[in-house]
């Protein structure tokens, strides 16, 4: 049976940060992920992951500075951005600083926006900062996650496909790069999904869900998650699975779906 973990950059945003963890708790989640939490002391989120008996997943990088013309700004990170080695490098040592201190395992290391003529040279900046990332996170059991995202969604995004994506881990070469394989973008890519998973599966350290196109509960759209639920028991996928979708109303009252895959409110 699937494992579900709450989103929290997605869910329960009724509430602040600091109050989603008890409201994922009560809802019936038993891990919770993040994306930006770094305006919290670390210090506060684990009080709440410990107080609530959550697993703690991942987080993103930090986005950087914000930036004119096409390149990286908002949600999009730099990792892949020639020129912002050592913004990555500072952005990726707080990344790991700070889910080190709160028991998380993987960072979400964001590629960031990228013009068609830097291609090239960002595939290699991504390539070289990926590896030097991998082996400072190897010693604190660290897993680095690199996510394709839809060009519907972040146009100009270096990093939209699972194919590039595994071609790029091989070419770094670390055991503790994986793919982020968000359901919900490679639908929107591609499609395919049940075979395409399959086939990088070896290289695959986290999963997250949305309906397609609306982003909402996965109980609606182009996808039919069941088929994907039991294809990932099949395959023997045995990690989380991300709930990283805008819920229609309160988070709460949108759950249904997943009531049978064990996701309870608690009494």
């Amino acid at each position: 049976m699937p494992r579900f973990a709450a989103n929290l950059a997605f869910l329960f945003t009724e509430r602040p940060l600091l109050e989603r963890f008890a409201a994922a708790a009560a809802a019936g989640f038993k891990a919770v992920e993040l994306q930006f939490p770094y305006d919290h002391a670390p210090a506060a989120i684990k009080a709440e992951l410990e107080r609530h008996g959550l697993t703690m997943l991942g987080l993103n990088t930090a986005p950087g500075q914000q930036r004119s013309g096409r390149l990286a700004s908002g949600e999009s990170g730099v990792a892949a951005i020639p020129g912002c080695e050592q913004e990555f490098a500072a952005l990726f040592a707080q990344a790991l600083d700070y889910v080190v201190a709160i028991g998380g395992c993987q960072i979400h290391c964001l590629a960031g926006k990228v013009p068609p003529e830097q291609r090239p040279a960002a595939e290699r900046t991504f390539i070289a900062n990926l590896a030097r990332a991998a082996d400072r996170a190897a010693g604190k059991g660290i897993t680095l996650l690199i996510e394709p995202i839809n060009p519907r969604d972040r146009p100009d995004y270096f990093l939209t496909r699972a194919e590039h994506a595994a071609d790029i881990i091989a070419k770094v070469g670390r055991d503790n790069v994986r793919i982020q394989f968000d359901f919900y973008h490679a639908q929107i890519v591609g499609g395919d999904l049940i075979t395409r998973f399959e086939k990088h599966f070896p290289v695959v350290g986290h999963v997250q869900i949305a309906a397609v196109p609306s982003r909402h509960e996965p109980d609606e759209g182009e996808i039919n998650h069941p088929a994907i639920f039991a294809a990932l028991d099949r395959i023997g996928y045995r990690n989380w699975i991300g709930c990283e979708y805008r819920p229609r109303a309160r988070t709460e009252d949108g759950l249904g779906w997943a009531r049978q895959y064990g996701v309870l409110p608690l009494a």
